[in-house]
């Protein structure tokens, strides 16, 4: 398998349909629909090219951490 462009559409055997995040020489990242982000062996895997046109990728922004409960909240639920 050769290096992808970033944002190229493929199809893998196992997790489907996805785009090409990164890759390079030694690893190929792909953000799958429905399983998430997967790193794969850029000179073993296999996968199918859609033909499509590489799309832009829109970076995630990451989860904001939850809020502790407020104290009187647990001590409540301790009574």
């Amino acid at each position: 398998m050769q290096i992808l462009a970033e944002g190229q559409p493929i199809r893998h055997g196992i997790y489907g349909p996805g785009v090409v995040v990164e890759s390079d020489s030694d690893r190929t990242t792909v953000d799958f629909d429905d399983h998430g982000t997967r790193k794969f062996v850029t000179s073993i895997w296999s996968a199918e090219l859609t033909g499509d046109p590489p799309v832009k990728l829109v970076r995630r922004r990451a989860r904001k951490p939850r809020k502790p409960a407020a104290p009187k909240v647990l001590a409540a639920v301790a009574k």
